[in-house]
C-alpha cells in the first residue's frame, strides 16, 4: 500500500527537478562533493548532471540504504522485464560505475555491486550505528511500562525482550512458537512496538493462553536505553529472505550492542558482527528450536561471562558503530 504509481511518479519528479536545475544548483552551492543518498538509484542520474556541470572537480559518491531494485524482484515478485524494474537496474548499474566511491549500509553487498559494474575499489562499508549522547541521557520509561517490567523483575521473571515494528517481515508469530513450546514459567516474552500484525499477535497469544507473552506500546526511541535494562536477552528475528546474503544494518542490532545485553538474531546470513564479536547467538530465521536452545545456553552463562559479553558489546559499539566514528569515515570518503 503507497507503493505504486503514484511513488515512482514521486521519485521521477524529484530527481527531474534536481536535473533541470542542476546549473543553479552548482551556481549557488559550488559542491566539492555530491552524495546521491536514497532508496531508489535514479537519484544518481541527478549527482552525475551536477559533477558534468561543475567548473571544478566534484567528487560523486553514491550512498546505498537497500539494494534496489533487488527487494522488488525478490520479495515483491516484479518480473526482471518490468520496465521500472529495467530503469532501475540500469540506474543501479550506472551508480556504480559512473561514481567516485560507493558507501554500502549493507555491510556484505561488494560481491553485488563488482557484479553490476562497480570497481573493487570504490567500496566502503558504513553502517548505520548509535547516537552515543542518547544513552547519557536518556528519556524515561512511560509509567505503565515501568510499572509492569519492575512487578516482572520482582517475580523473578527471565525478560526476552524485542523493541520494533510489528510487521510480517519481523516473523514475530516465531516468538509465540517459542514461548509455547518453552517449558521454563520464568521465562516471559515481552514485545515492545506497534505495526500491521499487532493485534493479530495479541489475538493468537489470547487463543494459545500464552501468559509468558506481554505486548506493551511503542515508546520514544530516547527511551530504548532505559527499556533494554530491564531485559535480560534482546531478541531480533525476521523471516528468511534473501536479501540477507547483503548483510545486518539494523538500528536495533547497533542499540543492542550499546544496552551490551545478551542477543540471540533469528536470521539466515553469512555473517554478523553479533557473532564475529561474540555480542550473543546466531541461529537460522525461524528456528523455533534454535531460539529456544540459545535462551537456555545464555541463561546459563555465569555473571563473568555475561559481564565480559556486556564489555564486548559496548566496547563495539563505541569503538566502531558511534556516529562520531562513522562520520570521521564517511569523511575520509570526501578526500
Amino acid at each position: 500500500e503507497g507503493n505504486g504509481v503514484k511513488r515512482a511518479m514521486t521519485m521521477f519528479r524529484f530527481v527531474s527537478k534536481i536535473w533541470i536545475h542542476a546549473k543553479r544548483i552548482v551556481s549557488q552551492l559550488q559542491p566539492d562533493v555530491v552524495i546521491a543518498s536514497s532508496t531508489y538509484p535514479i537519484d544518481t542520474y541527478a549527482g552525475q548532471k551536477i559533477r558534468k556541470v561543475s567548473r571544478k572537480k566534484v567528487k560523486l559518491i553514491y550512498e546505498v540504504h537497500d539494494m534496489w531494485p533487488a527487494p522488488l524482484i525478490e520479495l515483491g515478485g516484479m518480473s526482471k522485464k518490468n520496465p521500472f524494474i529495467v530503469l532501475l537496474q540500469s540506474a543501479e548499474n550506472s551508480a556504480y560505475r559512473h561514481s567516485d566511491k560507493v558507501v554500502s549500509l549493507p555491510p556484505l553487498a561488494k560481491k553485488h555491486m563488482i557484479e553490476h559494474g562497480m570497481a573493487p575499489d570504490k567500496f566502503v562499508a558504513i553502517p548505520n550505528g548509535v547516537v552515543t549522547a542518547d544513552w547519557k541521557n536518556p528519556s524515561p520509561l512511560p509509567s505503565e511500562h515501568e510499572k509492569y517490567l519492575s512487578e516482572l523483575k520482582k517475580e523473578g521473571k527471565y525478560i526476552i525482550g524485542y523493541f520494533g515494528g510489528h510487521a510480517l517481515s519481523n516473523a514475530l508469530d516465531v516468538v509465540l512458537d517459542c514461548a509455547e513450546q518453552m517449558n521454563d514459567s520464568f521465562v516471559q516474552f515481552v514485545l515492545v512496538g506497534d505495526g500491521v500484525e499487532k493485534k493479530g499477535l495479541i489475538e493468537n497469544a489470547r487463543k494459545r493462553k500464552l501468559d509468558n507473552v506481554s505486548f506493551l506500546e511503542p515508546i520514544d526511541k530516547l527511551a530504548i536505553p532505559n527499556l533494554c535494562t530491564y531485559f535480560d536477552i534482546i531478541y531480533m528475528g525476521a523471516k528468511a529472505s534473501p536479501l540477507y546474503r547483503f548483510g545486518l544494518c539494523m538500528n536495533k542490532m547497533f542499540d543492542s550492542f550499546m544496552a551490551g545485553k545478551p542477543i540471540i538474531c533469528a536470521i539466515s546470513t553469512p555473517e554478523s558482527p553479533i557473532e564475529k564479536n561474540r555480542c550473543g547467538i546466531m541461529v537460522p530465521s525461524e528456528d523455533v528450536k534454535g531460539i529456544i536452545t540459545a535462551i537456555k545456553e545464555i541463561r546459563n552463562m555465569t555473571e563473568e561471562e555475561l559481564v565480559a559479553m556486556e564489555k564486548r558489546a559496548k566496547k563495539l559499539a563505541m569503538e566502531e558503530y558511534s556516529y562520531e566514528v562513522l562520520a570521521k569515515r564517511f569523511e575520509s570518503v570526501f578526500y
